[in-house]
C-alpha cells in the first residue's frame, strides 16, 4: 500500500473515533433523540443543498464560498449523526474502504489503465 494512503488510514483510525464520539456526545446532550431514518433524510437534504450550490457555480452564477462551506459543514455533521444513529463506526468503515480503493487503484496502475 502506498505510504500516503497508509498515513491517511492511520490518521483516520487515530482521530476518527474521537471526532465521532464528540458528535455523539454533543447530539445526545443538546438535542432530542432522532431515528436513523431522520438523520439519513437530513444527510440527503444537506447533500442536496450542497449540490444545488455547486450546480449554480457550474452555471456561472455568483455564489458565496461561505455558503458552500456552510453546506459542507452541514453534510459532515449530518453524516456523523447518521452513522451514530446507525451504530456505524466511520473510522472503521472509511479505513476499510480506503484500503479497498487503494488495492483497486494499484491494480489499475499496474495494468496501465485509468481508475
Amino acid at each position: 500500500m502506498v505510504e500516503e494512503v497508509q498515513l491517511l488510514i492511520t490518521t483516520i483510525q487515530d482521530q476518527g473515533s474521537r471526532i465521532q464520539e464528540a458528535f455523539r456526545s454533543y447530539q445526545d446532550k443538546h438535542f432530542i433523540q432522532r431515528t436513523p431514518e431522520f438523520f439519513c433524510l437530513e444527510l440527503c437534504g444537506e447533500a442536496g443543498e450542497l449540490a444545488n450550490l455547486e450546480k449554480k457555480l457550474w452555471k456561472g452564477k455568483e455564489i458565496s464560498i461561505d455558503d458552500v462551506e456552510s453546506e459542507v459543514a452541514d453534510v459532515f455533521i449530518a453524516l456523523h449523526n447518521y452513522a451514530n444513529a446507525r451504530g456505524i463506526s466511520l473510522e472503521k468503515v472509511v479505513a476499510e474502504k480506503l484500503a479497498k480503493i487503494e488495492k483497486k487503484r494499484s491494480k489499475h496502475q499496474e495494468d496501465g489503465t485509468i481508475y
